[in-house]
């Protein structure tokens, strides 16, 4: 028994108390966001009408979990708070460091060899606090989880972005970075502003191609990958019910592309089946009995606008097949507009590669929907036209779906089986080209699709779609295909249609894995030591940031003016430098590398101000550092969206970066920035964007006065001689503004502890 029956008893005993306490306290019927928060706030903090949007609030998570490229830098942390053992259940997931290359087998071996020193390093961390590990090859963290941890009414973080998936299992679970991690990890109480609550009523019923997937490539279409930020999307409606676990799954974690918080369903009979399917009865049995409480009250479905911030409403009866992209993960086209839309936009029509998987779509649903295509495909003399990869979401998975033959069908349809891991999903990915100067296409199952995200290449048009779709398009090779309508032609010349996918929901003979690759940690680890060598590529030990010095910021030069979109991939890549993200220093070298230059429209491209020369990001950054000029950079909006990893704030307060200033912020990467003592700024008239200048050297005043509400000053000193003022806003409440002072979160942290 992996999951902690205890302490979701212990979550379940006081879960209807609270609610008619926080009804009261409210006043009104309640969302079931609203209820598992308020069953979460942190024992010091009263419960009250905390405003949405607004109220920054205390919570306490019932787990934390981590993958192995941010826990590196997550317990880097944690070896600093000197805790003896971690505060709350909490786990490593080792499935970002395995490239995609020739396949699962090895491409496993290969990994387990070249990251050897990472791998011993988080078992011995793990080992050491008490933590869960689940080693390279188990599976991909969402849906190891989904699987094995997420409980309906429960509340978990995790230092990935789609830490947000276990919402399919009526589950509130964040996006953190490592420094939040660390904090509850440490027994503190982890600090959230109550968001704001997004309805999404789901009518009808899906059919024929259409899938979970398309339900939330529909709400990006709406919502855009800012619409969501600082709210919580709740789906609701006879429709949600009707939709599978993992199906439910998929757009929680797509709801990541939104920007959203989290995203969460009420608890029905498809969870109660799930969690049966996968060895949890225990746990079903006991969300039985509070099933009432673990949805929102009647009355708020019944009259939605009077309760949501905003009502959204989806007919699954009518609803499409999305194709999303390219570039962005909010460009939605239903099916039969998409062909139309590839011509129009000159985007390139063959289909080089499929890909299926990844931690939003590996289900065996998912699995078994897409198999049932190959296995006709094959049967019919087709055979993949694109190259086409498939990555299970986790050994549970890929042996079941195995045992039951529906592998076989990917392979014989000229497919490849990848390892348990994200792969080509994070940028880690071999990709087989000779020619990467020219524009191509692939399309994915996977959640992202941000220029160079998957394979590096800026030519590359990455479009998102469901796995039946994908692998639709995989037999077609060409974009232009639309299977709800159009023909194949097969082996002999004859011409095919390709059926409606068909799929099981869960497997028949139940779910099976000889080794799930978990290692339960030491019931004493107090004599292991965790050893990092001096002279490590991979591994740094950390050192305290320092401290604010009590003045204004004056004389920073302009770093960098960001043209456009910059998510955490342009601001800290992944793919080969997922390397390094155990040692600050080196892997500082990525820092802004793939963020556009607006002066000069170039990557990794800036003007030197002590000599005048153009060079790449962090070398400019560092001889500044060096020289003691502290910096700034400026943003657009939605800066920082993406994925929750740290080091983009890590690396910029490393190396002298001291303020950012944009037009808006995505809610991780702004609490990261204020975690590693950042200043985090946006414009007060987003039009003042416009005014800085490349030579500028810019003032920031009104620290000294530092309160929350109160706006800073920027002087601008331009290098005509002359100066203009505009004003800054920031959202940091008074024990951010601590965390400021004291250099970071943790050193403030390790303050009140010396206390």
């Amino acid at each position: 028994m992996l999951f902690d029956i205890t302490l979701i008893k212990t979550v379940y005993e006081n879960f209807q108390e609270r609610i008619e306490t926080t009804r009261k306290i409210l006043n009104r019927p309640l969302a079931l966001t609203e209820k598992i928060l308020y069953v979460h706030l942190h024992k010091d903090c009263k419960p009250e009408n905390f405003e949405r949007g607004k109220s920054y609030v205390d919570f306490a998570p019932d787990r934390v979990a981590m993958q192995d490229a941010t826990a590196q830098m997550a317990l880097l942390q944690f070896m600093l708070a000197a805790r003896k053992n971690v505060a709350v259940p909490s786990t490593v997931h080792c499935d970002h460091l395995i490239t995609a290359k020739s396949g699962a087998e090895k491409d496993l071996a290969a990994a387990i060899e070249k990251n050897k020193e990472v791998y011993d390093f988080l078992s011995s961390v793990s080992n050491k606090y008490g933590i869960g590990f689940w080693k390279p090859g188990a599976g991909i963290i969402h849906q190891v989880l989904l699987e094995n941890y997420a409980f309906p009414g429960g509340m978990m973080i995790g230092t990935d972005s789609h830490t947000v998936n276990a919402g399919g299992l009526g589950m509130i679970a964040i996006g953190v970075g490592g420094a939040d991690a660390c904090d509850v990890m440490s027994g503190f109480a982890w600090e959230l502003k109550m968001p704001k609550i997004i309805g999404v009523k789901l009518t009808g019923k899906l059919s024929g191609w259409t899938s979970s997937k398309d339900v939330i490539l529909k709400v990006a279409g709406i919502l855009t990958v800012k619409g969501g930020t600082d709210a919580i999307v709740e789906y609701f409606g006879e429709g949600a019910d009707l939709l599978s676990c993992t199906g439910k799954g998929t757009i929680c974690n797509m709801g990541a592309e939104i920007g959203a918080t989290t995203s969460i369903f009420c608890y029905d009979e498809k969870m109660s089946s799930y969690l049966k399917g996968t060895g949890r009865k225990e746990v079903a049995e006991l969300a039985d009995k509070i099933k009432e409480h673990l949805r929102g009250d009647k009355e708020v479905y019944e009259n939605p606008e009077k309760y949501f911030d905003r009502v959204i409403e989806i007919n699954l009866s009518e609803l499409e097949p999305h194709i999303n992209g390219p570039f962005t993960p909010d460009l939605a086209w239903p099916v039969s507009k998409f062909a139309d839309a590839v011509k129009k936009n000159k985007w390139p029509q063959e289909l080089e590669v499929g890909l299926i998987g990844s931690c939003t779509n590996s289900s065996y649903e998912d699995i078994t929907r897409a198999a049932s295509l190959a296995k006709f495909a094959v049967d019919s003399g087709l055979k993949a036209k694109s190259e086409f990869n498939v990555t299970p979401g986790s050994e549970q998975v890929r042996y079941t779906v195995e045992r039951d033959g529906y592998l076989q069908w990917f392979e014989k349809m000229g497919g490849v089986v990848l390892a348990n891991a994200c792969g080509p999903c994070i940028g880690q990915w071999a990709r087989h080209r000779s020619k990467n100067e020219l524009k191509n296409s692939i399309i994915t199952s996977y959640n992202r699709n941000f220029a160079k995200r998957n394979d590096g290449d800026p030519n590359t048009h990455a479009f998102v779609a469901s796995p039946e779709i994908v692998t639709a398009m995989a037999l077609a090779g060409d974009l232009t295909f639309n299977p709800m309508k159009d023909s194949l032609t097969n082996s002999k010349g004859e011409k095919v249609k390709l059926p409606e996918p068909d799929g099981l929901e869960l497997p028949p003979r139940g779910f099976d894995v000889k080794e799930p690759g978990y290692h339960e940690p030491a019931k004493d680890g107090s004599g292991i030591e965790v050893k990092v060598k001096p002279d490590s590529e991979r591994l740094q030990l950390l050192e305290p940031f320092t401290p604010w010095d009590g003045k204004d910021l004056k004389g920073l030069k302009l770093l960098l003016k960001v043209k456009g979109k910059c998510t955490t991939d342009h601001i800290s890549m992944a793919g080969p430098w997922l390397r390094y993200r155990g040692h600050l220093d080196n892997i500082s070298n990525n820092m802004f590398i793939g963020a556009v230059n607006c002066f000069n429209n170039k990557t990794d491209c800036v003007k030197n101000h002590l000599t005048g020369e153009y060079d790449s990001v962090p070398k400019v950054q560092r001889a500044y550092k060096a020289a003691g000029i502290g910096t700034i950079v400026v943003g657009d909006e939605n800066y920082g969206e993406g994925s929750s990893r740290e080091h983009a704030a890590m690396e910029p307060r490393h190396l002298g970066v001291r303020v950012i200033l944009v037009k808006s912020f995505a809610r991780i990467h702004e609490t990261n920035l204020k975690k590693q003592g950042m200043l985090a700024l946006t414009f007060a008239n987003p039009g003042d964007y416009e005014k800085i200048r490349e030579d500028d050297t810019i003032d920031v005043t009104g620290l000294t006065r530092f309160f929350p509400g109160i706006a800073l000053t920027i002087a601008l000193r331009h290098s005509d001689g002359k100066t203009e003022e505009i004003k800054a806003n920031h959202s940091y409440n008074s024990n951010q503004i601590e965390w400021f002072k004291a250099g970071s979160a943790l050193n403030l942290v390790k303050i009140q502890k010396s206390r």
